[in-house]
């Protein structure tokens, strides 16, 4: 699938489609949503449906999540006017820390960290993380944000599956994600009909 061929639609959600099939095996996530970053209209309409439903939010501050989330996180940061903190993978800032272990969608056991000069009690933050799949990572950003009195203001991802976690987040925060409702069947099934077109260029029958 060329990116200089595909015109965007005014079809919410059309760009999901340039998103690429993993093809290197279980050791890695089943696609690569960065693939749309590459096409400028692409990522332009994810940000502006990412930030549709909390354009009457109070928001202060935007937190991306450790590492994809860094570009969502400060693409919308940028486009709200407003600042970004990171959420990293633990031991590498070099600066006071708050931690909270965590689980991700691989089931491995890991820290995440950030800052604690960035959150005072009452601010409102926007989490932001490009994927979520399982939700436990964005449940520890979460825990981190409010163990430093902050508010969850809101959750967003280019996908936030209909799993047990993905449920959750879903039921007790404002969220937002890109997928029409009728293809979350496709993205719950970890296969998109749009990866035919990935298939056919390597031969695949």
């Amino acid at each position: 699938m060329d990116l200089r061929r595909v015109a965007a639609s005014q079809e919410r959600g059309w760009y999901l489609k340039l998103m690429a099939p993993n093809v290197k095996g279980p050791g890695y996530a089943w696609l690569d949503p960065s693939r749309l970053y590459c096409h400028p209209q692409a990522l332009q309409d994810c940000i502006k449906n990412l930030v549709q439903p909390f354009q009457d939010e109070a928001i202060d501050l935007v937190a991306g999540i450790d590492a994809m989330g860094f570009i969502l996180g400060a693409t919308i940061a940028n486009f709200l006017q407003k600042g970004f903190v990171a959420i990293r993978k633990a031991g590498h800032l070099c600066v006071e820390t708050i931690t909270q272990p965590y689980r991700d969608y691989s089931a491995r056991d890991k820290v995440m960290e950030m800052r604690t000069d960035a959150i005072v009690p009452g601010l409102r933050v926007l989490l932001v993380d490009q994927w979520v799949e399982t939700g436990g990572t964005m449940r520890a950003a979460i825990r981190l944000v409010e163990e430093q009195g902050g508010v969850v203001a809101g959750v967003a991802a280019i996908c936030i599956e209909d799993s047990e976690g993905g449920c959750w987040l879903k039921k007790h925060h404002k969220w937002a994600h890109c997928v029409p409702p009728h293809l979350m069947p496709q993205f719950n099934a970890h296969h998109l009909d749009s990866f035919q077109a990935f298939e056919a260029k390597r031969g695949v029958q």
